[in-house]
């Protein structure tokens, strides 16, 4: 009867099944990288729980010894997160990162004091190499009140 109830929707037509709206398709190697990413995740928040809860249990005077589980825990959380940066400082993106940096880039040295630049003989400071123009400069700027250009004030 259910198969019957289907037949006469009044929807019709094929039904595709696509993935949710701004998912990618993935490679099995991303996918792969993916599961890892999430193993690793779990692992970290069991370390973290047990730290909490055996904590919490150590509370109660007759049970202090679990306290030295939390001790534990803890040093096997650190030794966990210094693997994972470990692991993530031999990975192929940090490799070409390390590799750009490396790389002899050619940088702007910052001065250590005030730069004059010469021009004739009267010396004027300079910034990022440009001369700076003094009050005797000629600019070729001219300043216009409002009402002499004819815009009204606002």
């Amino acid at each position: 009867m259910d198969l019957l109830a289907e037949t006469h929707r009044a929807e019709q037509g094929r039904w595709i099944v696509t993935p949710r709206k701004g998912t990618a398709f993935v490679g099995s190697r991303a996918r792969a990288q993916e599961r890892a990413r999430e193993r690793r995740r779990r692992v970290f928040i069991f370390l973290l729980e047990s730290i909490g809860l055996t904590f919490l249990i150590g509370l109660v005077p007759p049970l202090r010894v679990m306290w030295w589980l939390t001790f534990l825990f803890a040093v096997l959380l650190g030794v966990y997160v210094w693997m994972l940066m470990s692991m993530k400082e031999q990975s192929p993106e940090a490799r070409a990162r390390r590799r750009v940096q490396d790389a002899n880039v050619p940088t702007r040295p910052r001065p250590a004091r005030q730069r004059y630049v010469s021009e004739g003989r009267v010396a004027r400071p300079s910034f990022n190499g440009l001369g700076a123009l003094g009050a005797e400069d000629l600019a070729g700027i001219v300043v216009r009140p409002a009402r002499d250009v004819g815009m009204a004030r606002v």
